[in-house]
């Protein structure tokens, strides 16, 4: 807490205002502020007063972090805010594109980019109107027919967004699912009204009573839910593609009551690297910060052939069973021996109850298999989707939902024969 001896108020103080602009800025930042906590920090920061900076400090946070993933968050606003009073001017020089090797760069912090777009996203309400000169006409749009903003937003491309875009995507991606049903188990639970015979307990029950039998007993298979198993491409065709999805999966696996027995997340580029604990971190910026701080192949090549081989040799038998459904990212080119890749990739087929690949080239129109790859690839899956937009993810989720692949290989393989 030394940093807080040099706290500075911003200019033209107007200590309640900023409370309420500073509780703005965490609400959009994601922590679970309304206008009741709001009036308690301004009424608690008026008892408690500012003689003293650390307790405005612990006030304000008493207030407004009620959760231990939320303090970070709480600590990056609150510094950028109440520190300095040309705060502005360092975070947009944050969101602005900056030339590699003018200056030296410095890592932010897992939150810094949200509590960054929080406090501008906050600034709009504070700018004054701008005023109509004389003779300006106004140009007025009938938006009736038109398609919504978030309509759009789902089936625009993840490679075409801006930044507020990309932000908007991400918080629809946190709401979205991918329910499963559960699958039959080998063993069985006694049932009332089973279709399976008990015979066991039957004679059991025969037994106790000198061998005559009164009930007939019948049992069911017992449902258990299966693990979803990621293998997602981090090579540099696939890298903005990659964070998106790693935002959706981390959802996913922090989900309850969604069905997944378990999820592990796994990336590749030249190597394996499996990130299944970093995605248990609650704080989505602090997970894909370890994420990939773990893979040090981050946008380099792509060796598919050989990161499926180290999994199928050394993951395959811990995570894939009890019935394992396993999606994969990536769009398929490879340089490597195509035989190779094909081998693998009926391993892993036969290792799973389901494969599904997503690859974004599938958002053209004209696209055809003619990468060795991808040819290589396309005949050991059970479904081939596109994955370059929400919409194509919601789809996934109607994918992963149905029992069975209704259809699929016969338009696996006519694609093949197209191309």
């Amino acid at each position: 807490m030394a940093e807080l001896s040099v706290i500075e108020v911003p200019e033209d103080p107007k200590l309640a205002q900023n409370i309420i602009h500073f509780a703005r800025a965490l609400r959009k930042a994601g922590l679970p502020i309304g206008p009741g906590r709001t009036i308690d920090a301004i009424r608690a920061v008026e008892t408690a007063g500012f003689t003293q900076r650390t307790d405005f400090y612990w006030t304000l946070h008493a207030c407004f972090v009620n959760r231990p993933e939320h303090r970070q968050i709480f600590a990056q606003i609150f510094r950028m805010y109440w520190r300095d009073p040309r705060y502005l001017e360092r975070m947009m020089a944050m969101m602005l594109p900056a030339l590699r090797g003018v200056q030296e760069e410095k890592p932010a912090d897992a939150a810094a980019k949200r509590a960054t777009e929080a406090l501008l996203d906050g600034m709009d309400d504070f700018l004054p109107p701008l005023e109509e000169e004389e003779g300006e006409t106004k140009i007025e749009i009938d938006a009736t027919q038109t398609m919504s903003g978030e309509e759009r937003l789902k089936t625009l491309d993840f490679e075409q967004m801006n930044a507020e875009e990309m932000a908007q995507a991400k918080r629809m991606l946190a709401r979205l699912r991918l329910p499963v049903q559960p699958i039959a188990s080998r063993r069985t639970i006694a049932a009332p009204h089973g279709s399976l015979p008990d015979w066991r307990r039957t004679m059991r029950d025969a037994m106790r009573r000198g061998g005559e039998m009164q009930d007939f007993s019948t049992k069911k298979r017992r449902m258990r839910w299966p693990n979803l198993v990621v293998l997602c491409d981090i090579s540099g065709s696939m890298s903005q593609y990659s964070r998106v999805v790693l935002h959706f999966l981390h959802a996913v696996s922090n989900a309850k009551g969604q069905g997944w027995a378990k999820v592990h997340a796994f990336t590749f580029g030249t190597r394996l690297t499996n990130i299944t604990c970093h995605l248990a971190t609650r704080d989505v910026d602090a997970a894909l910060k370890a994420a990939g701080a773990e893979a040090q192949d981050w946008e380099g090549g792509t060796r598919i052939g050989d990161c499926l081989h180290d999994f199928n040799r050394d993951w395959s038998r811990r995570v894939l069973g009890h019935g394992a459904v396993v999606l994969l990212i990536s769009d398929g080119l490879d340089r490597d021996d195509p035989a190779a890749l094909e081998r693998e990739m009926e391993r892993l087929h036969l290792s799973s109850r389901r494969l599904i690949w997503l690859n974004p080239l599938l958002r053209f129109d004209g696209f055809a298999p003619r990468a060795q790859g991808i040819c290589a690839m396309l005949p050991h899956v059970d479904s081939f989707r596109a994955g370059h937009s929400i919409a194509s993810l919601e789809d996934l989720a109607i994918v992963i939902s149905r029992s069975e692949d209704v259809g699929e290989k016969a338009r696996l393989m006519a694609m093949l024969q197209a191309g």
